[in-house]
């Protein structure tokens, strides 16, 4: 593969705050704009759901703290991997090593990104499910993987499971994958893992000696009467397994760039190096705002995920009064996978459609997966009143375009 073939495939025209690059002509338009005050579906709104209380005056102790936190270990304060380590360990239930097995990375895209350079090269076989965050498979390709896909069939499964084809991941094991790459909760659907799952997965990757990269970004955000398991808490071999979390959503610190990435010694020992040539570390004065993770306030968490449950009933309500529109519940996170009816334009025009006419942002389904066209994704960590209405605005022009 050429350079320039490994950059055309890492496009970015549907990443959030790149919709202003994005082309504006489209003859084939119609009717009028829908007015309301634009929404932007693609990210979390910060303004919405402030980050944690506390999070800028920690930021400008570090400032005032110069140098000494400036410049940390490259893989982050030690100070402050020994504070996060054990409400790391006590809310995933297995132990973090904070000298040896915990990295603070530029957001949890950093972490993503070292995690797969260190354990991804050219030829090697890679599972990853379909529909799944967008960056698994750009990142795979880019360091010249090869993908194996396993499907999630999350429409078609029961509430008590995520749905993923537990043999198609055996037969990827089979056909020579030795890393394992997937988000819990999902990441577009929302859906959460049953113990189950996990612990097939686990007896899985321990069968074949496979290396399981998970992307725990939501975990935190889980919806009343669902149950998480976290995979490095099943019977599973500690030195296979790197989990990865951030304070980037859930929190709304997603401004300060800041993730952490936990498990195998030897994983994150290459992690570091990698680290230290493409950013040298997260950046040392935003490390200082990790104190206040797991450590907010008495009842915010609780009152965070009260909102977001709120305004996911509401748009899911809203989706499934769309004839022929389906949309699971998610069970965690702030995203919102629908699929649309038939339309008499194609989905990427239709999501164009939106940005124009409705003034509303959404990341079409191909992003995850080829077989999720017909889908949109919407963060639904925005103002209740307003992602209502943009909804609505969205309802409306499907009865515009529809086949």
């Amino acid at each position: 593969m050429s350079i320039a073939e490994k950059f055309s495939r890492l496009g970015t025209d549907n990443a959030p705050g790149q919709e202003v690059r994005q082309s504006a002509e489209a003859d084939f338009l119609l009717g009028e704009a829908l007015k309301g005050h634009p929404v932007d579906f693609s990210h979390g709104d910060v303004d919405a759901h402030e980050p944690t209380p506390g999070a800028f005056g920690l930021f400008s102790d570090g400032v005032a703290q110069g140098g000494r936190q400036a410049y940390t270990e490259y893989r982050g304060s030690m100070d402050i991997r020994a504070l996060l380590a054990p409400r790391l360990a006590a809310f995933t239930g297995s132990p973090v090593d904070a000298e040896n097995g915990l990295i603070i990375t530029p957001g949890t895209q950093g972490a993503l990104f070292l995690a797969v350079a260190a354990t991804v090269s050219r030829g090697d076989k890679v599972a990853i499910v379909q529909p799944d965050y967008f960056a698994n498979r750009k990142l795979v390709e880019f360091f010249e993987g090869e993908l194996l896909p396993v499907r999630l069939s999350y429409e078609d499964a029961d509430e008590s499971r995520a749905g993923l084809d537990l043999d198609q991941l055996e037969d990827a094991f089979l056909a020579g994958a030795r890393v394992f790459l997937f988000s819990n909760p999902n990441n577009p659907a929302g859906v959460v893992y049953s113990a189950a799952e996990i612990a097939q997965i686990a007896a899985l990757a321990g069968k074949y000696g496979a290396t399981v990269i998970v992307d725990q970004l939501y975990s935190r955000l889980t919806y009343a009467g669902v149950s998480y398991s976290h995979l490095r808490a099943a019977a599973v071999d500690a030195e296979n397994v790197v989990t990865i979390m951030g304070p980037s959503k859930t929190e709304s610190l997603s401004g300060y760039r800041l993730g952490v990435a936990f498990g195998s010694t030897a994983i994150i020992a290459r992690m570091e190096r990698l680290q230290a040539i493409v950013s040298l570390r997260a950046a040392g004065y935003s490390q200082a705002v990790l104190r206040s993770w797991f450590d907010e306030p008495t009842g915010w968490m609780e009152d965070r995920i009260k909102a977001h449950q709120a305004i996911r009933d509401d748009l899911v309500g809203l989706f499934r009064q769309i004839k022929g529109c389906s949309a699971r519940l998610p069970q965690a996170g702030s995203y919102l996978f629908p699929r649309l009816p038939q339309l008499s334009i194609t989905p990427d025009r239709f999501v164009k459609a939106l940005r124009l006419q409705a003034g509303v942002i959404v990341t079409p389904g191909t992003e995850f997966s080829p077989h999720t066209a017909g889908s949109v994704r919407l963060n639904f960590s925005q103002d209740h009143v307003a992602a209502v209405a943009a909804v609505q605005r969205l309802a409306a022009l499907v009865e515009r375009y529809r086949a």
